[in-house]
């Protein structure tokens, strides 16, 4: 298996408007053409976040630990859509309540992303996708904080839990 590089998706500004599109090829191979993704932390009511480990055919940060759902936005579709439509794919996960906690720009070598973050607490059973993840577990904080920097997780994961749960007073 392997991801369509010629998915489209849509070419956004920092604000979100959109302002063309693009294929998921070229947008991933160093064009820097700024695209929208939503993620989703799942915590569990005792405060463990579920991650979802990358199938080693991902174009982008094979076999690694990241967060629970991520996914780009379809040309045509919004960040609400793309989100219940990506947890929907990757979980099973129909009836959640999603809570919006920002966004920011992702920049790395490869790619730019409009990162629309947002976390739900569930706590009814998960069912990873067997075509979309290598499997998926609920981590505690501590063992997420023990793997930061071992090159288990995603950087962008490392950076974004940070930013939005660790680092928060």
């Amino acid at each position: 298996m392997q991801d369509n590089s010629q998915e489209r998706f849509p070419i956004v500004n920092e604000e979100g408007q959109v302002v063309g599109s693009a294929t998921r090829g070229e947008c991933h191979s160093g064009s820097r053409l700024l695209h929208p993704v939503v993620h989703l932390h799942v915590f569990n009511p005792q405060g463990e976040v579920y991650l979802q480990k990358r199938p080693d055919w991902k174009d982008i940060q094979p076999g690694k630990w990241d967060t629970a759902v991520g996914g780009h936005v379809d040309y045509g579709e919004t960040p609400e859509e793309a989100l219940r439509r990506e947890v929907r794919e990757e979980l099973g996960i129909t009836e959640f309540t999603a809570e919006p906690l920002g966004h920011y720009v992702f920049d790395s070598c490869r790619e730019r992303e409009l990162v629309y973050v947002n976390r739900a607490t569930y706590e009814g059973e998960i069912h990873p996708s067997a075509e979309e993840l290598a499997g998926g577990r609920f981590w505690s904080l501590d063992e997420i904080r023990a793997a930061i920097g071992t090159g288990v997780l995603t950087p962008n994961f490392e950076s974004e839990f940070q930013r939005f749960f660790l680092n928060k007073p």
